[in-house]
């Protein structure tokens, strides 16, 4: 509440407003530092010894309730129905599309369409989508995973063939781009640190951090959750972990870009254990995983390695 000030007809403040101020000021004064001491001393019970930076970002404080993204009233995904195609990739597999550095694949089967990432180039993404027969005016919903240009450069190609979409992107993305979006008239929806449903049975992880912010898109199945990363810039274990635990489900899948190009083999081998502790059935790395990861996942899953390139339509009841 703003105090009124009180003035005498010389302009200046008289004997008794002064005496008043100063004794309000000296009160509240007074009343905050016992606020503040009350405070401190609650939340240092039961406080533990400063954390590493690899603990903390594995801290539980950080992530939502298990119980936050659960539909039990809502029947999951049959698998069978589940269509994932890689269009943007710098991994070849289909030799009639153009590969280069990025990543985008479109989802089908859910209740919408979504478009996952954009790639880095909007005539290679168009160029692969054509190829592919997926018209852009299937799409209803785009969810960008983070910034970075290999992944959302794209995204003007799509909204110039289709603007009636959903763009969901992390909150922290520049003004001027989210404006950009919404210039295009297509919705934009942003995402914070909590997990957010996209539609029926799919959700975002939720803006994760702390370097570059990321979001994941989760599928929920029938037969378990199916996981796709962007580049997996907040950790792809951690990530893994967030989505089992906000949904409470088994792992079916996972795939997209784990960011281990350059990571210690060691590091490397602990992460695919750590898969396997999970209960990751089926993995499908790409675009900024390595070939030493790629191969240390190959050679750990076997058959149920999923190999992942520019063009590889995977149908999803098939990993079985």
């Amino acid at each position: 509440m703003n105090k009124r000030k009180i003035w005498n007809g010389k302009g200046h403040k008289n004997r008794r407003t002064e005496i008043f101020e100063m004794n309000v000021s000296m009160k509240t004064f007074l009343c905050f530092g016992l606020i503040v001491l009350l405070i401190s001393g609650c939340t240092n019970q039961g406080s533990s010894p400063a954390e590493s930076p690899e603990s903390s970002l594995e801290s539980p404080a950080e992530e939502p309730a298990a119980d936050q993204m659960t539909h039990e009233d809502v029947p999951p995904i049959p698998v069978a129905d589940i269509i994932i195609t890689v269009i943007y990739d710098n991994n070849p597999y289909d030799p009639e599309l153009t590969t280069e550095w990025g990543f985008s694949c479109l989802i089908e089967g859910a209740e919408q369409t979504i478009l996952f990432d954009t790639g880095g180039s909007g005539s290679t993404l168009m160029s692969n989508m054509g190829k592919l027969d997926i018209d852009p005016g299937e799409i209803d919903i785009i969810v960008l995973s983070h910034i970075h240009a290999d992944h959302v450069d794209g995204l003007p190609a799509v909204l110039r063939q289709n603007s009636n979409v959903t763009v969901y992107v992390p909150q922290t993305f520049p003004y001027s781009f989210k404006e950009d979006v919404k210039g295009f008239g297509a919705e934009l929806v942003q995402v914070s640190s909590e997990p957010m449903g996209i539609c029926e049975n799919v959700y975002s992880t939720g803006e994760m951090g702390p370097w570059v912010n990321e979001q994941s898109l989760v599928i929920r199945t029938d037969r378990g959750l199916v996981i796709i990363t962007g580049c997996a810039h907040p950790g792809i274990v951690r990530i893994v972990s967030r989505a089992k635990d906000i949904l409470q489900n088994d792992i079916l899948f996972v795939m997209g870009g784990f960011h281990l190009e350059g990571t210690p083999r060691s590091d490397i081998q602990d992460i695919v254990s750590r898969f396997r502790e999970l209960g990751v059935v089926y993995a499908g790395p790409c675009h900024c995983t390595g070939s030493t990861a790629q191969e240390l996942f190959k050679e750990e899953y076997g058959q149920y390695y999923v190999e992942i390139g520019v063009g590889r339509i995977i149908y999803v009841k098939e990993l079985e």
